[in-house]
């Protein structure tokens, strides 16, 4: 079992910045893969960006220039720096775990984009 708590959300005005964290604990060792996900209002659950265990990340073309993942394996924790935040980006965000046999979620924290 994995379990993920993400914390770091709140309020922001647009152009502003805001680190998210997600801390893992359990059996973190058959983790292969990390993804941030986010969920805004009415809308589908979508792939921000992720990373492998190896290092390697991607990100979804609405947050590219925009957003930073980046993982700290001693603290067995990865980040999502979000930098130039637009209105758009409001929504709740959720940490994604995949093992071989299974994923896990976080149960998300909330970022709001206004003035």
């Amino acid at each position: 079992q994995v379990q993920l708590v993400e914390s770091g959300g709140g309020l922001v005005q647009p152009g502003g910045s805001l680190r998210l964290s997600c801390a893992a604990s359990g059996s973190i060792a058959s983790i292969f893969l990390m993804e941030w996900y986010r969920q805004a209002p009415g809308k589908e659950r979508e792939l921000v960006a992720s990373v492998t265990s190896g290092g390697t990340t991607h990100y979804a073309d609405s947050v590219k220039g925009r957003f930073t993942i980046s993982r700290e394996n001693a603290k067995n924790t990865v980040y999502l720096q979000m930098d130039s935040l637009k209105p758009e980006d409001t929504a709740v965000y959720y940490c994604n775990a995949d093992t071989v046999l299974k994923e896990y979620w976080g149960k998300g924290t909330l970022v709001t984009v206004s003035t």
